[in-house]
Parts: structure tokens; sequence; C-alpha cells
């Protein structure tokens, strides 16, 4: 559809880089929301590179040119679902790169049913993980689901998926979409946790604590997997995107 054409951030299913170690790719529209409200959310996965390793985070999916690509980058050694709805394409990474350990946050098993049917580890905690010298792992736990947030220390590249998204008005294909996007609270330049979201994470001390940590952090750049992401003044988009709970 057009609208969906419109949405996204081409070129896609192709590596770019965000930074130091850190690649990401754009990839196609997927139809998110009520039935008779569904719009196209774009969809980017995240590529961190530790030595010669790849850490996958919320794979997209994986095209042929898109695989030699990555292969050449180094070998993949971990595939990553932060949240129970981005795990879609994670089978197909699985049987690309069959030796790559997959990580699982919280409820994406009770979510995929049958579509995963192999063995994961649960990305539960916030460390404990062969990666953690370079990168900082977050759970931050709400009553619907668990996003888990990673922070790339030597580049300042803090990732997220939906705990903020930023839909850019041109980029969406009717008034009824800026109209959504807007009254959800995740309309650029002021993208946020969605409304619905933030209902959802009813312990706002534990959110408000999450939050903190991450801005403690002081990111440099925040990479989204919906909308615009940050390429500048992380820390300070954090600030804004959550003045709501600060």
């Amino acid at each position: 559809m057009e609208s969906d054409s419109l949405a996204t951030y081409p070129p896609l299913n192709t590596l770019k880089s965000a930074a130091d170690e850190i690649w990401i790719v754009d990839g196609p529209t997927i139809r998110f929301g009520p039935p008779l409200l569904r719009m196209p959310f774009s969809t980017r996965m995240t590529i961190i590179r530790i030595g010669g390793d790849l850490l996958i985070h919320s794979p997209t999916p994986l095209t042929p040119n898109l695989k030699s690509e990555v292969e050449s980058l180094g070998r993949v050694r971990w595939i990553v679902g932060p949240n129970r709805i981005h795990y879609w394409w994670i089978p197909d990474w699985h049987t690309a790169f069959p030796d790559a350990d997959v990580y699982l946050a919280p409820r994406i098993r009770e979510q995929a049913g049958s579509h995963i049917d192999f063995d994961c580890h649960v990305l539960d905690h916030d460390r404990g993980y062969p990666w953690d010298e370079d990168i900082a792992t977050l759970p931050v736990e709400g009553n619907y689901m668990t996003e888990v947030v990673f922070f790339h220390r030597r580049s300042r590249t803090l990732v997220l998926t939906d705990l903020i998204e930023n839909f850019e008005p041109r980029k969406l294909g009717s008034w009824m979409m800026r109209a959504l996007t807007w009254l959800g609270g995740v309309k650029d330049p002021d993208g946020a946790m969605p409304r619905d979201m933030r209902v959802s994470y009813r312990d706002k001390a534990r959110l408000k604590a999450a939050v903190e940590i991450m801005i403690g952090w002081n990111p440099e750049r925040i990479i989204l997997a919906h909308g615009r992401w940050y390429d500048r003044n992380g820390a300070d988009e954090l600030r804004r995107a959550f003045r709501w709970l600060l």
C-alpha cells in the first residue's frame, strides 16, 4: 500500500552504520493496532558488534543480500527478542544461524506459541550475560510486557524498542494516522511512550527508576524500532520523552 511504502526508511533490508560497531537495518512496515485502526509501523533492527561477535536486536526479515552483509561483519552470536511483540522473524534468523544463542524477553513464549519451538534463554535479569563487559542490559518491567533495553557503553548508544515511538507526520499517509499518533503521544518531534503502554506500567516508581538509570548512562544516541531515531542528545531526549513521569 502507498501509505506503507511512505512510512518506511529506505533503503530497506540493508546495513546502515549508526555508530562505531553499531548498524541498523530498516525493514518493511507491519500493521498493528485495533482491527479498524491498524496503522503501518516502520520496523528497525539493530546490530552490535563485540570483537568478531554480533548481537542481533529485534530482527527484521532476513533477505539473501542482508544475510551476506551480516556475515561480512562477523559471527552472529546472539539473537534477541526485546519484548513480547518483537519476535516474528527470529525463527528465520535461528534457521540461518543455528549456532547463535536466542534470548527472549519475558512472555514472548506465551505470545509466540508454536511459532518459536526451539530452545531459548530468558532475558529476565540485568547481568550475567556474555556481553556484560560491553553492553548493559536492563529489563523494564510492566504488567502487560517487559521490555529489555540495551546500552552499548563505548559508543554511548541506547537501544529501545517500544518504550519510545516517534512517528514523523510527513511519513503518515492520512489525517487519521496523524491524529492517532498525536492522541497516542508518539508523534515526532515529541515521540514518547505510547499512552496505552503507560497505563500498562502500573508501578510508576519502578518505571521511573528504570528511566533514571537510562538517563544516568548519558546516551548520545537512541535507536528506536518505530519512527525517527535520535542520533544526538540522547539523554535530553529521554528527559523530554518521560517528562510526564519524572
